[in-house]
C-alpha cells in the first residue's frame, strides 16, 4: 500500500497537509504515515532532564497526532501511523523514506506568510530533484472544499 507521508509539526499549514493526504489516501486506497521530528538541541541537559523532556515531548507529540488521527478515521476511514524520531528534520525524514519502502509521497503544507512557504519546504527543495520519491506542497491557504474537490 502506498504512504502519504506528512510531517506534524506546530505550523498553522501543517492541517492543510494532514487534510490533502487523508484524503488522497481515501481516494486512491492508501494509508498515511505522520512523522514528528524532535531536534537534538532540545535534550542537551544532564541525563536525568533530558530523559525526562524527551517524554514529555512524545507525549505532545502522541496527544496533538491524536487530534489528527481521529479526523482521519472518522471522517476517511483512514488508520494513520506515527512515527517519532529524533534528529535533523531533513536527516530524519529521508532516513523514514529510506526505511519505508510504502512511502511513495511527501506532503507538505507551505506557509502564507511573506517570510516564504517555511524553512523546511526551502530545505527540501535544494534536494528536491534527488528525493526518491515526489513532493507535494499543499498551498496553507486552500480552503477544506477546495481540498475535497482536488482530492
Amino acid at each position: 500500500m502506498r504512504k502519504f507521508l506528512v510531517i506534524l509539526d506546530d505550523s498553522r499549514e501543517c492541517l492543510n497537509a494532514m487534510r490533502f493526504a487523508a484524503m488522497r489516501a481515501a481516494n486512491t486506497g492508501g494509508g498515511v504515515a505522520v512523522l514528528s521530528i524532535i531536534p537534538p538541541e532540545e535534550f542537551n541537559h544532564w541525563i536525568g532532564v533530558g530523559d525526562i523532556m524527551r517524554a514529555e515531548a512524545r507525549e505532545r507529540i502522541e496527544v496533538h497526532f491524536e487530534v489528527f488521527a481521529k479526523w482521519m478515521r472518522d471522517r476517511q476511514g483512514v488508520d494513520p501511523e506515527l512515527v517519532i524520531r529524533e534528529g535533523e528534520t531533513l536527516t530524519e525524514i529521508l532516513a523514514q523514506i529510506t526505511e519505508d519502502p510504502d512511502i511513495g509521497v511527501i506532503v507538505l503544507g507551505a506557509a502564507t506568510g511573506k517570510k516564504g512557504p517555511g524553512p523546511l519546504i526551502s530545505q527540501l527543495m535544494k534536494s528536491a530533484g534527488t528525493l526518491p520519491i515526489p513532493l507535494t506542497i499543499v498551498p496553507g491557504d486552500l480552503s477544506k472544499e477546495r481540498l475535497e474537490a482536488i482530492t
